[in-house]
């Protein structure tokens, strides 16, 4: 039996970040995946889908140059060219990170791992043993009761992200992020789009001013939103699939896809005969990501926390460097960055209105349009900036809606985080012309001097 200081069960963002930083500190670390490191994110979600993104974000380029002068056409998608584009990133990518396993020293296990006691991990008959043991299996695309994902006709987000084709049209079952992103893909591929959502609005849980605008931009892009309705049944023959909703309504499509969520990957791997306290299949941890036994741990997808890869890395940080004795500060969840990549990108950080109101504090509101920019007039892009605070107080939460918003997130971060007040940011000099000239701005409409906004 291999004994270590640190045996990881999953090589995704979550455990290959505890592998890193825990060899790093000195520790001596076993990783053991089944498939490949880098797991969900790097082989079949996050990378693979904003190269699609990209490519969406050129045809359309092409599709409408002539909005800017430009003579050009957009005369079809090559899918086996945006697939190797896109398996070129992931696999330099892959390599990359393979790479820094190896030069730290990092056991690399390949095989289905399975917890056979409170601190050994078997792979394929042999045994690893670790003062301490890492859980992080990941997730996996959810379906619903009685609709059978075949791959083919009826297919999740792993499928998605492998199609050799442009489908003619798709039913995309579920309006979150992975919904959301796909739709905005496919939609510039030249797909006909529905979305299909049984709550009231898309990305339920970012704020509503950001899912109304998300979805009158779609709607002017010619994705079609069914929204408030629930799905009842499907269909499938060998040309389409037909999806009826509970209120009566049939929607015909050649492809179904289900992106209505992902569920934790923790059956059969020896979780709950090792009494670990689980709900709903997720294992549940403290704000340091402890289990209730003692030197097992779990980050990442696995628990019911924020499923974006960001989290999951920083959770296997958290984890290696509390092992080490380097006592880090729990994860604040409310100030993670969040971001959907479609056209437009919502992206977010902190509470919304509804949720600070929820919280009890006094709230203040400022939405600055970015018609007042003039990056995002270069970029025909429309959208906002809006502003939660505190009344007298620190901003509580900002919520953009536009082209490339994603990229002002780092800064929203750091005022959030910082706790800063709208005066504190206010004389802070943004680069012009940039996007990130909004910021400043609706920050200084909030401090009580607009400059180039109405107030």
């Amino acid at each position: 039996m291999s004994q270590f200081d640190l045996v990881i069960l999953g090589g995704g963002s979550g455990g290959y970040a505890a592998a890193l930083r825990g060899a790093q500190l000195g520790l001596k670390v076993a990783l053991i995946e089944s498939d490949k490191v880098g797991g969900t994110c790097l082989h079949r979600g996050c990378i693979p889908t904003k190269a699609l993104l990209h490519s969406a974000e050129i045809a359309d380029g092409a599709r409408e140059g002539a909005k800017f002068g430009v003579k050009s056409t957009l005369n079809g998608m090559d899918m086996d060219g945006v697939n190797a584009y896109k398996d070129g990133v992931i696999n330099k990518l892959y390599k990359g990170l393979s790479g820094l396993v190896k030069s730290r020293g990092i056991v690399f296990v390949e095989g289905h791992g399975k917890l056979v006691s409170k601190d050994t991990v078997e792979v394929a008959g042999v045994k690893y043993s670790g003062k301490n043991i890492v859980l992080a299996t990941g997730s996996y695309a959810k379906t619903l009761p009685g609709l059978e994902i075949d791959g083919e006709r009826i297919i999740t987000s792993d499928h998605g992200t492998k199609l050799n084709y442009v489908p003619k049209s798709v039913i995309v079952l579920g309006g979150g992020v992975i919904g959301s992103e796909f739709a905005s893909v496919w939609k510039s591929f030249g797909s006909e789009v529905t979305i299909v959502e049984g709550l009231p609005r898309l990305i339920a849980l970012e704020d509503e001013s950001s899912s109304k605008q998300l979805e009158r931009a779609f709607r002017k892009r010619g994705i079609n939103l069914e929204l408030g309705v629930k799905f009842a049944s499907a269909v499938k023959n060998k040309k389409d699939v037909t999806v009826t909703l509970e209120d009566g309504k049939s929607l015909t499509a050649e492809l179904l896809m289900v992106a209505v969520g992902r569920g934790p990957v923790s059956d059969n791997i020896g979780y709950q005969e090792q009494g670990i306290t689980m709900d709903r299949g997720y294992v549940l941890v403290d704000d340091k990501c402890r289990t209730n036994i003692p030197g097992i741990w779990a980050v990442g997808d696995l628990i019911p926390t924020l499923q974006l890869a960001h989290v999951g890395f920083a959770e296997g940080i958290l984890v290696a460097e509390e092992i080490a004795g380097l006592n880090p500060h729990p994860i604040n969840y409310d100030g993670i960055p969040r971001v959907t990549y479609s056209d437009p990108e919502v992206a977010s950080v902190g509470l919304t209105t509804a949720e600070a109101k929820k919280r009890g504090h006094d709230v203040v509101e400022l939405t600055y349009d970015l018609a007042g920019n003039g990056k995002a007039q270069i970029l025909n892009t429309s959208g906002s900036i809006k502003l939660v605070s505190q009344k007298n107080g620190p901003l509580l939460g900002v919520h953009m809606v536009g082209a490339r918003v994603g990229e002002l997130l780092a800064e929203a971060e750091l005022i959030y985080n910082w706790e800063a007040r709208a005066e504190d940011v206010a004389p802070l000099i943004h680069a012009h012309p940039t996007l990130s000239e909004a910021m400043g701005e609706a920050h200084m409409a909030l401090a009580g001097k607009p400059l180039h906004a109405h107030g």
